[in-house]
């Protein structure tokens, strides 16, 4: 017997980013060499101070039920936060803390959309921006950004985008999985765009604002002061302090929206986890944000060491990523070249596909962010395992062949400029 599932669970899947680290996970637990290159997750510890400081909390007994939309304590350390940097006046009663920012986006559309509704989602996009629309039965509208424009949506593309029924208009920088950053003229832009749209509201998921490779302009909400009424801000702890086990991440918006996420919340969840809460207070209140600065630091070196590496491959591209922790690889060059088995690659999936079985290699195709033929990989891995799977990807390419050249491909690699070790030191 079929199990009878909703219409709204037909409408999704599982996310592409956790079915790719299966894949991965199950091959390596088969006894495969994988190096997995597919999750967003810094492979840094938690910072011990933000450790000791759920320690304390445990000890002070905070382990019962928190308020729904956050503690006291972490909502006026929010607050106090975004007016230290980027200096916005924020109250308490504008934020609103979830189990990870995907909640905090989650409730939002759930608060907003009614059947039909559209929500603009700028291509590529993180994957689960799309099915969290669709099970909060809204329409997602892909708007295609290509390398050209560095991965980002220009006033022109966002004018003729917009219809009577676009309820939100989602923008991500520095963006998952494109690195790309959004400038204080390009925001300008878009809110003048914005400005003739009344209806149309702003999600800006800046999950990354601290791992930036160029220099911070003012902020969204300083570029357009007037919006702040139609602007939900998504952050969290997970990337900035490597706390994606911790499931924190907090939203910024009218008390209006805030009121109705938590009442959403409170029938999903409940609150957040004291311990999380507690522990995401101390790293915001920190006067020592050492870590933040050396882990960026980190972060921007690898983002130099994979695009040298990357682009000295033949048939790979990759536009130097300005943040994040992604790097998302324009594949297009090898499409149509052959394995040594004699199987064409036709798509960023066959690339993909390669990669994992011929070097262990685990990454994520392009057509899960809504733009082939690429694919994402992350650098938010040691150095040394980075520096190995980039390795492994040129020891790949090379074994494919061009199909005029299929039958006698084997045997032409030259094994010791493969392993040649790569630059220890690339600029930022």
């Amino acid at each position: 017997m079929t199990f009878p599932l909703s219409q709204r669970a037909r409408r999704v899947r599982l996310s592409p980013i956790a079915a790719a680290g299966q894949r991965a996970a199950a091959l390596a637990g088969a006894g495969r060499d994988v190096l997995a290159l597919t999750a967003g997750e810094p492979e840094f510890d938690t910072p011990e101070a933000i450790k000791q400081a759920a320690v304390a909390a445990l000890a002070r007994g905070e382990t019962r039920y928190t308020p729904t939309a956050g503690t006291a304590a972490l909502r006026r350390a929010i607050a106090n936060r975004y007016a230290r940097e980027p200096g916005l006046a924020v109250t308490p009663a504008e934020v609103f803390v979830s189990n990870g920012g995907k909640q905090v986006i989650y409730s939002a559309f759930a608060a907003t959309l009614d059947a039909g509704d559209e929500v603009l989602l700028p291509a590529p996009y993180w994957p689960s921006f799309p099915d969290i629309v669709r099970i909060n039965d809204g329409s997602p509208v892909i708007v295609p950004c290509d390398e050209r424009s560095g991965f980002k949506l220009d006033a022109a593309r966002l004018e003729s985008a917009i219809t009577p029924r676009t309820r939100w208009l989602v923008l991500n920088t520095p963006a998952n999985p494109t690195g790309a950053v959004y400038g204080s003229e390009e925001l300008a832009a878009l809110a003048a765009v914005l400005r003739r749209h009344p209806q149309v509201l702003v999600l800006l998921d800046e999950i990354y604002e601290q791992i930036r490779f160029v220099a911070a302009g003012p902020h969204w909400l300083q570029v357009a002061p007037d919006l702040r009424e139609r602007t939900l801000l998504v952050n969290g702890a997970s990337k900035t302090y490597a706390m994606t086990g911790w499931r924190i991440g907090w939203g910024i918006a009218p008390a209006e929206l805030v009121q109705a996420m938590t009442a959403i919340q409170s029938q999903v969840s409940s609150g957040a986890s004291a311990l999380g809460q507690a522990a995401t207070a101390a790293a915001l209140e920190a006067t020592d944000q050492a870590f933040v600065v050396q882990a960026r630091e980190a972060y921007a070196r690898r983002a130099a060491l994979t695009a040298q590496a990357i682009n000295a491959i033949p048939g790979l591209r990759l536009l130097a990523p300005q943040g994040a922790f992604f790097a998302y690889v324009n594949c297009a060059g090898l499409i149509g070249k052959v394995r040594p088995d004699g199987r064409p690659l036709a798509s960023d999936g066959d690339v993909v596909e390669w990669l994992l079985d011929s070097e262990g290699v685990a990454v994520v195709d392009g057509g899960a962010y809504g733009l082939s033929p690429y694919f994402r990989l992350s650098f938010a891995v040691a150095d040394a395992v980075l520096e190995q799977a980039l390795r492994r990807i040129a020891r790949a390419v090379a074994a494919l062949s061009s199909p005029a050249n299929a039958a006698d491909a084997a045997g032409t690699v030259d094994a010791d400029a493969l392993t040649a070790p790569l630059p220890q030191e690339a600029a930022a």
